[in-house]
């Protein structure tokens, strides 16, 4: 194995934990808390079906919103199962700061070069940190550097967008938070009634 594939699987390992951690993080009501471009970056979850199990799957996913349609891309390219089951069955769910919302996802990679590089810049100025960690500085490469670089990127856009409500959307767990805290304070309460008897 080369050293870049190492740190390919390394990297994909680690976008793998951390975006469990995005998604409960969403499920708990704390969605648009950090979405930062110049840090966390602008997250959104996607809710898509897996092309094989039929199961519903969520990816948290760097976006950009342009002219009405939300923007990703696939950083790790064709092979991405996120990427793969929007091919199989393009209808899914958008969870962004701005609603939560259905709509169609469409392979837009092939899009001329002029109109597809700024919309790759700023999906990927939108990344924060992920986008450094690929090696791509989208405030300043030129526009040549920026599709050599992500040449095997794909780009997404999702449009067609409805909104949503319901209880199976963002916040679905927030409920958690009341149940915690009292369970926190009880055990304080618990803690703090031993040591006066101690």
């Amino acid at each position: 194995m080369t050293n870049d594939s190492a740190a390919a699987n390394l990297l994909r390992r680690f976008f793998k934990l951390l975006n469990r951690y995005m998604v409960l993080h969403w499920r708990l009501g704390m969605g648009p808390l950090g979405n930062r471009p110049e840090l966390t970056g602008c997250i959104m979850v996607l809710t898509h079906k897996g092309r094989k199990s039929g199961r519903q799957r969520r990816t948290p996913v760097n976006y950009a919103l342009l002219g009405g349609d939300f923007y990703c891309v696939a950083g790790f390219g064709a092979g991405a199962d996120w990427y793969r089951n929007l091919l199989a069955d393009p209808q899914v769910e958008v969870w962004a700061p701005e609603g939560w919302y259905a709509g169609v996802a469409t392979d837009v990679t092939d899009l001329p070069a002029p109109q597809r590089t700024p919309i790759l810049r700023q999906v990927l100025y939108n990344s924060g940190f992920a986008g450094k960690l690929a090696g791509i500085d989208a405030l300043h490469m030129s526009d040549a550097d920026l599709l050599a670089a992500t040449a095997e990127y794909r780009l997404v856009r999702i449009h067609d967008t409805t909104p949503r409500t319901g209880p199976d959307g963002p916040g679905d767990l927030v409920w958690m938070w009341p149940v915690a805290v009292t369970k926190l304070a009880v055990i304080v309460a618990w803690l703090l009634l031993r040591r006066k008897r101690v």
